[in-house]
This record gives C-alpha cells, sequence and structure tokens, in this order.
C-alpha cells in the first residue's frame, strides 16, 4: 500500500520537512524570566531570610502580629501563584513555538531573555512595591531600607543589560546557522 504524501493538519509543512517556521519565541523565555525572578525573590527575600513579606510595610500589616503574618502569609501566595502562572505561560508558548516549527533557540538567546526577565521583574517590582506603593522594602528589619532597594533597582538593570547584550549574541548566531 503506498504511503500518502498528504501533510498532517495539525503539523504546518515548514515543520514536516524541516524548514524553519521563524525564529524562536522571545516572549516565552521573557516570562520564564519574570517567573524564575518572582520565585527567587519570594523564596529567598520572603522565606529564607525572612526580610520582608509583599505587605510588611503596610501599617494594617505589620509581620509581628499573627494577623498581620496571616495578611502576610497570603499576600506572598498570591505573589507566588503569579510568578506560577508567568513560568507555565512561558511554557505554553514554547510548546507552540515548537508545533509551529520555530527554530529552536540557542543557550545565549535563551538565557539572556530569561536574565533580561529576571531584571525586568527587579525593576516593575522594585520601582512599584518599595518606591511608588511603598508595601515593602528589600530589608523592612533595618531602619534605612532605601540603599538595599536602590541595590536591588541596580541588580534588575545589569541583569536586563547584560541578558539582553547575551540575547543579542545568541541571536545573531541563529541568523549564522546553516539552513537560514
Amino acid at each position: 500500500m503506498p504511503r500518502s504524501t498528504t501533510r498532517s493538519p495539525a503539523r504546518p509543512e515548514s515543520a514536516a520537512d524541516g524548514a524553519s517556521g521563524g525564529p524562536p519565541s522571545r516572549l516565552a523565555s521573557l516570562l520564564y524570566g519574570v517567573g524564575l525572578g518572582g520565585f527567587v525573590d519570594g523564596i529567598v527575600l520572603h522565606q529564607l531570610l525572612q526580610w520582608h513579606h509583599m505587605v510588611s510595610h503596610v501599617e494594617d500589616h505589620p509581620p509581628t502580629t499573627v494577623a498581620g503574618l496571616e495578611a502576610n502569609t497570603l499576600a506572598d501566595g498570591l505573589f507566588h501563584v503569579l510568578a506560577w502562572w508567568c513560568v507555565v505561560g512561558g511554557s505554553v508558548l514554547t510548546v507552540r513555538a515548537w508545533q509551529q516549527g520555530r527554530l529552536a533557540p540557542t543557550w545565549s538567546f535563551h538565557l539572556g531573555l530569561v536574565l533580561a526577565g529576571w531584571g525586568l521583574f527587579n525593576l516593575v517590582e522594585g520601582v512599584v512595591d518599595h518606591h511608588v506603593l511603598g508595601v515593602h522594602h528589600v530589608r523592612d528589619d533595618i531602619g534605612a531600607p532605601l540603599a538595599w532597594d536602590l541595590g536591588f533597582l541596580a541588580l534588575g538593570a545589569l541583569l536586563l543589560v547584560a541578558g539582553w547584550l547575551l540575547h543579542r549574541r545568541g541571536a545573531q548566531a541563529l541568523v549564522r546557522r546553516p539552513g537560514r
């Protein structure tokens, strides 16, 4: 019996014949970075070092009372749910890119965007939570937290710039790949 030459509708032509369906997903890697950066912040700063919680600088929710600790634990949990959804979103976009037959990223393309996403997380979370809303600081357990908050922003900027530079190197390597 002869084999059929028709393509499966679930698999695009380019994926079936090995041709590129487009560049890798940048958004997927950025979402991984935002989510993993959130997990590092929540696990290291909130849980292991216990320097702050999500709303530990809010007058009604001091972490020194049982009710305040309950409110902060709930806020930390909701924060971790948001970080988890970013990682799930990155995973969904990665699988969709595979299904579309898009190129696989180089390590520097992907890791650079993960670092840039982590830096973006630090910058947005630091500006919004530490400075605009004032719901917590990097170190709520000390008298002058501004230096820690500025250091957190500097780390975010460093991660963003270094990650973007690493990503650009990986993007250039994709262009030079044979068969492109």
